[in-house]
């Protein structure tokens, strides 16, 4: 492998280093660090880490501080509605197009999964349940945006979704939104099933409005 290989592969690297640190949780909204901090987090060479800031600069992620750092998104209330209604748009047209291409296999698998973390949520607040809760609240809206069918959509429902991750750990998922979290993507389930796009299209609606809530945001 030659140089610039290499150097390309640590950039890759490091960048998907960087979405992870995100995604956790381990690098928070509206955290300052200097590149050395970051370089020390990623455990990526100065140059690999500077070319996943970019990356994520690009997408509204990080904020470049000249000679100072990076600061991490900060999940401001109009930040978070924005994020939201672009996820709620791109889901309602996933759902139109899933519908209207009768591409809806896969539907039972995720009505078990919400099912079975809603009632677990009902009876336990135990501290593993958000982690599990979050991915099955990604799962239907990852089955959503794959019904696009647009690459160009999918990478920006992709950026968006790294975002909403930022948001989603600056407040604990509990175990009270849990319960109605599942219970709202249920009724987008019911509705994908019953192939009727007016009522996925209003459940959709109402999981956003109702999130905003939980966010305390009008």
């Amino acid at each position: 492998m030659n140089q610039t290989q290499d150097g390309q592969l640590q950039a890759d690297r490091a960048q998907e280093a960087l979405w992870s640190a995100l995604r956790s949780g381990e690098l928070r909204d509206g955290q300052f660090l200097s590149m050395s901090q970051l370089v020390e987090i990623l455990e990526f060479p100065l140059s690999a880490v500077r070319e996943a800031v970019k990356q994520a600069s690009s997408q509204g992620l990080l904020a470049t501080l000249p000679k100072r750092g990076v600061r991490v998104m900060e999940a401001r209330p109009e930040t978070i509605r924005e994020c939201l209604d672009f996820r709620m748009a791109l889901d309602q047209e996933g759902a139109r197009r899933r519908i209207s291409g009768s591409a809806l296999s896969g539907l039972d698998v995720l009505r078990k999964q919400h099912e079975a973390m809603r009632d677990a949520a009902e009876v336990n607040a135990a501290m593993e349940l958000p982690p599990k809760a979050i991915a099955i609240d990604l799962s239907l809206h990852d089955y959503l945006a794959e019904g696009l069918g647009n690459s160009q959509l999918a990478s920006a429902y992709s950026a968006n979704r790294m975002r909403i991750a930022i948001i989603q750990n600056a407040r604990p998922f509990l175990q009270i939104r849990i319960v109605s979290a599942m219970e709202e993507h249920l009724a987008i389930i019911d509705a994908l099933e019953r192939h009727d796009s007016g009522a996925v299209t209003d459940t959709i609606r109402y999981h956003y409005e109702q999130t905003l809530r939980w966010w305390g945001i009008s």
